[in-house]
């Protein structure tokens, strides 16, 4: 739902910031007085294209932002954050300025966007209906979208599109197997070599680890066993070692300590010093003793090192990297094994082809008695807005199976009688298009589309009965939907929950658009406006007061 539009020097606007609520709103004022001028600020922020020429004279450059809430417009949040421009929670801003020079830019919650960034956001949250808008039920995306929420058919499109897709993919699979089946023998051959290679090796990182730590035990045997001799005979030689000279000093000690029980307590660290070093030789002795000198181990384990790290530098990898290379090349052999079994890949083939068409068969049917359906409601409302003996039809056109389906969508219209069905983008009247939009909306408002509707002269070219059916549609429309609507109708505007008024002044010699919100007599004096022309009577108020009050 739009919040607040704000606008800088675009076209006649100097400065203006609109705040909006939910429901329906009305644009009215005097011809020429800058009603399309807001609805083309809007459109702008939206992403349609933009010149110079929207600079108001004199400015460096045209600025128009808009804040819409997020609740309702499904799937903006997921494109948001898809292409990394979420901003706050339920909150959007967007944001265009078109420089003097031509030069535009626009943002998306305050990050930098292209302008088709801004029309993909916009296509989630506003429809424009006007003479010359491009809005997205002209589009023949939106029309098979809508047919389908119409027909309760969405999960089913969705299954179309992912079987579809499944489908393709088997096809691609046996194509590339039958084009390079000659490439996928010789990498066969390679990767089979490669894994005999590998697996030959029996590798694991704990027996690599334990590999090299054998191998430097048994590469320094003689040096360990000489080395821990020479520390057992440096504790416990007869004469100079440490525990001979530590048993003389204990005794000594013990002596002293008779003499001066303060002394118990170094004798008894230096006892237990004695015991852990006497602990350290037997030790030393022991491991001396263990130490293998065996000449075949040491070959054995150098040989093991050396067909590792020749395996390794011959693939190009790390040795502790041998078990992940083997498990890649075993996986690429098995998908390889797979693509060479052309049977099975026709087979998978099949299978998703077959998969494919049970869905889209079944979204074809739902579309077939829907199209049905949603045509008659349509035709009955355009009935209602001076479209007599018109008709809408919802033709599906057979085509190539397709993500979408079986078919093509297209929506089709005469607006009145004696005129031909054409496609609803081909229709000539700007005013008709418009009103079979509301025609559109009002049916499928209980269905699907964007949060917030625009309506530009919707009431062209009627009057009388005939307005005040279209000011009903739209009141009952906006209370489902936040509707704006540019109306030259009193009948109209008296429906409307809001009333803005857009009204031109000369300031400085130039002229400037503004807007002022509505209400209580400055609301009936412009629908005694818009009833009686120029001369307003007091009969002309008490009509405008009587509209506003049973409207």
């Amino acid at each position: 739902m739009l919040l607040t539009l704000s606008i800088a020097d675009f076209v006649l606007v100097e400065r203006l910031e609109l705040d909006f609520q939910p429901g329906f709103a009305v644009l009215t004022g005097e011809t020429g007085a800058g009603k399309s001028i807001l609805l083309g600020a809007l459109s702008l922020v939206l992403g349609e294209r933009a010149d110079a020429g929207v600079v108001r004279e004199g400015a460096a450059r045209a600025e128009v932002s808009a804040e819409f809430s997020l609740g309702g417009a499904a799937g903006l949040a997921d494109w948001l954050a898809e292409n990394d421009l979420a901003g706050e929670e339920d909150s959007l801003l967007l944001r265009r300025v078109i420089e003097a020079g031509g030069r535009s830019r626009a943002f998306i919650n305050g990050r930098p966007a292209t302008a088709q960034q801004l029309k993909e956001a916009g296509e989630f949250l506003v429809d424009i209906h006007g003479q010359h808008a491009h809005y997205s039920l002209l589009k023949t995306a939106e029309q098979r979208r809508l047919l389908d929420e119409y027909a309760g058919g969405a999960d089913l499109a969705a299954d179309s599109a992912r079987c579809f897709r499944a489908w393709r993919d088997c096809v691609a699979r046996r194509q590339s197997a039958e084009r390079h089946a000659g490439e996928q023998d010789a990498e066969r051959e390679r990767l089979a070599w490669m894994e005999q290679e590998l697996a030959a090796l029996d590798f694991t990182p704990e027996g690599w680890k334990t590999l090299q730590e054998d191998h430097l035990r048994l590469s320094h045997a003689a040096d360990l066993v000489s080395g821990t001799r020479a520390a057992g005979e440096i504790l416990d030689s007869d004469e100079t070692g440490v525990l001979n000279r530590l048993r003389g000093l204990r005794a000594e000690l013990a002596e002293l300590a008779g003499i001066d029980p303060a002394l118990a307590e170094p004798l008894s660290l230096l006892e237990s010093a004695t015991e852990t070093l006497h602990e350290a030789e037997r030790e030393l002795a022991r491991y001396a003793d263990r130490v293998d000198l065996d000449p075949e181990a040491l070959n054995q384990a150098e040989s093991r090192l050396a067909a590792v790290q020749a395996a390794a530098r011959k693939f190009r990898i790390r040795p502790e990297e041998i078990p992940e290379h083997l498990a890649v090349t075993r996986a690429q052999l098995e998908k390889l094994g797979a693509a060479a079994n052309p049977a099975a890949l026709a087979q998978a083939e099949a299978e998703a082809e077959a998969a494919y068409r049970r869905v889209a068969d079944s979204l074809s049917k739902k579309r077939a008695r829907a199209a049905a359906q949603l045509a008659r409601a349509v035709t009955g409302a355009m009935g209602q807005l001076a479209m007599q003996g018109g008709r809408f039809e919802v033709e599906l056109v057979p085509g190539e199976a397709a993500a979408h389906g079986l078919e093509e969508v297209e929506f089709r219209v005469s607006p009145h009688a004696g005129q031909g069905v054409k496609s609803l983008a081909k229709t000539a009247s700007g005013g008709e298009l418009s009103r079979i939009g509301l025609a559109l909306q009002t049916v499928l408002s209980g269905v699907s589309g964007a949060a917030t509707l625009v309506f530009d002269e919707v009431d062209a070219g009627i009057g009388g009965g005939v307005a005040e059916i279209v000011g009903r549609m739209l009141a009952e429309l906006g209370e489902r939907r936040q509707v704006l609507c540019v109306t030259h109708l009193p009948q109209v505007a008296a429906r409307a929950a809001r009333h803005y008024r857009v009204s031109k002044e000369s300031r400085n010699g130039k002229a400037v658009s503004g807007v002022t919100a509505l209400e209580g007599e400055s609301r009936v004096a412009e629908l005694a406006r818009m009833l009686g022309g120029v001369k307003i009577t007091e009969a002309t108020r008490a009509h405008a007061a009587e509209m506003l009050g049973s409207g």
